[in-house]
This record gives structure tokens, sequence and C-alpha cells, in this order.
């Protein structure tokens, strides 16, 4: 029965709006992935480098996200003009 109800879950997409504010659930997968990709191409993990690396990813992750928008909405700003 409860195994019935969660898989009903998955038949529906969920709703994700494009507004700025809902792009502010990309942080936490950013730093997800961050953590995730530090943790395995690390040597040796200690705390104090792994915190700095994963940072500066998780930093460079989003700059290249900013700076790739701002392209895509230029672009699409000279198209449609």
């Amino acid at each position: 029965m409860i195994s019935n109800i969660i898989l009903a879950t998955f038949t529906a997409p969920e709703d994700i709006r494009t507004g700025p504010c809902c792009l502010l659930w990309l942080l936490p997968l950013v730093a997800a992935i961050a953590i995730a990709y530090k943790a395995t191409k690390l040597p040796t993990i200690k705390v104090g480098s792994f915190l700095k690396e994963t940072v500066l990813l998780f930093a460079s992750i989003i700059v290249f996200l900013a700076i790739t928008a701002l392209a895509l909405q230029a672009l699409g700003w000279l198209v449609t003009e």
C-alpha cells in the first residue's frame, strides 16, 4: 500500500518555476556536487584543505553558471531585437 503511494508520486512531474527566487534551489545542488567531487578526487582529506577546495569549486561553478546565463540572455536579446 505505502509502496504504491510512493510510486504514484513519481507519475506526475514536479512543478518547478523559473523565477529568480527559484534559482536558489541550484545552490544546494552545486554544493552537493562540489563536496562529492572533491571527496573522490583529493588523495588525502584534511578538513582545512577539503573545505578550501570545496568552496573554491563551488564558487567557480556558480561564477561559470552566471557568466553562461548572462551570455545566453544577451544572445536571446540580440536574436529577438
